[in-house]
């Protein structure tokens, strides 16, 4: 049960980033002033995507907690890095955001410094 705790902390840090993106990219640019930048939040307050991105955020907190009940921190966190591997992958094809070769070698490093850590657990 406790991997499903991690799985669930994974695919909801995931939605609520991209959820995020996606509608932070509609409303547009925050503008440079101050009061422009409190106007942008409030806005994007108001939207139910970017709430249901908070909550996504806050929901994954709960998974968290479970899931810091079945393993410990330095064997559960790397697992963590999995969400850098989805979220390369589908900000690619939802936001047309290029992959590139460092970004490529950077993930490999972040995949095997996760397969190396789990050996440990």
């Amino acid at each position: 049960m406790g991997y499903l705790y991690i799985l669930a902390t994974i695919a909801l840090t995931v939605y609520g980033q991209l959820a995020l993106k996606w509608r932070v990219n509609r409303l547009g640019e925050a503008g440079n002033g101050g009061l422009d930048k409190i106007a942008f939040l409030f806005k994007a307050l108001m939207d139910p995507f970017v709430l249901s991105g908070l909550a996504a955020a806050f929901a994954a907190s709960l998974f968290w907690m479970l899931a810091m009940t079945k393993f410990q921190l330095s064997y559960a966190y790397p697992f963590m890095s999995l969400s850098y591997v989805a979220v390369l992958f589908l900000s690619a094809v939802l936001f047309h955001e290029a992959v590139t070769w460092p970004k490529l070698a950077g993930l490999a490093l972040v995949v095997a410094g996760l397969a190396l850590s789990s050996q440990s657990g």
